[in-house]
């Protein structure tokens, strides 16, 4: 048991930790990669693209080892590539964060099927069979840290977006779940929902000059976040700092839930 005079700054470091983020080249995936150099671990980022060239300099800056993979998280029989692939060159996994997601945008009545199969199978099926092999390696060497991206839409039900609110949805009850079982074996699973971001993905939201003002009218904060805005809750749940933390979904959001 860790006693007040044992606490330190020390708790917050990852130095010697190596992460795997997949979809971590860009928006908040990088920015968690980025935080996660920054507090020691190396990162091993899962990238649909090829274009990795700022995110790797903004890693190796750090003095942190950054390795690229590509993999297409939809298809399941990649997932365990990626594993042998960080144990290969990392020779560990302390640190899986499921970030990579997807969003259709589609009236209800006009929702294609083939729509709702590729949110979904990034979205909540390659969070829990890539979490499945990665818990596996931490139970063998008797600790580690999940953390799942959540969002807003795990708390409410959006618009033109039901694959994408279910999979969030199933996204926090994934963390749970999980977190009660890997509890026993020194494994802390959490979640970050991220509020109104800027990037890529909400781009034609805040093009939409009636939407941003709606959506910036109901944060107390009165504007929308940045990558940087989730660097320190990463690094704290990826750290020894949150080892009595489990199954918890922590909104930054800059007060949207509480308006």
């Amino acid at each position: 048991m860790m006693s007040l005079a044992d606490f330190s700054m020390d708790y917050f470091s990852l130095k010697g930790k190596v992460a795997i983020v997949t979809g971590g080249n860009t928006g908040l995936g990088q920015g968690y990669s980025v935080a996660l150099a920054k507090a020691g671990a190396d990162v091993f980022v899962v990238t649909h693209g090829d274009n990795w060239d700022e995110t790797k300099q903004l890693i190796e800056e750090t003095g942190q080892k950054a390795i690229f993979y590509q993999a297409e998280l939809a298809d399941k029989e990649n997932l365990a590539g990626i594993v042998d692939g960080c144990l290969d060159s990392l020779g560990r996994i302390d640190i899986l964060v499921n970030n990579a997601g997807t969003i259709r945008r589609s009236p209800l009545l006009e929702y294609k099927d083939e729509d709702w199969e590729a949110v979904i199978d990034i979205n909540l099926n390659a969070v829990y069979y890539l979490s499945q092999i990665v818990v596996k390696e931490m139970v063998k060497q008797g600790s580690g840290k999940i953390i799942n991206v959540a969002s807003m839409l795990t708390y409410q039900g959006g618009k033109f977006v039901p694959p994408y609110t279910a999979s969030k949805h199933g996204v926090a009850g994934l963390t749970k779940a999980f977190a009660n079982e890997m509890a026993a074996y020194n494994i802390q699973i959490n979640a970050i929902a991220p509020g109104y971001i800027e990037t890529k993905n909400t781009a034609p939201i805040r093009s939409d000059e009636s939407r941003n003002a709606e959506i910036l009218s109901r944060i107390p904060a009165g504007k929308w976040g940045t990558p940087s805005d989730v660097m320190g809750t990463v690094v704290f749940l990826a750290s020894s700092a949150s080892d009595y933390m489990n199954g918890h979904i922590v909104a930054v959001d800059g007060g949207w839930l509480v308006r």
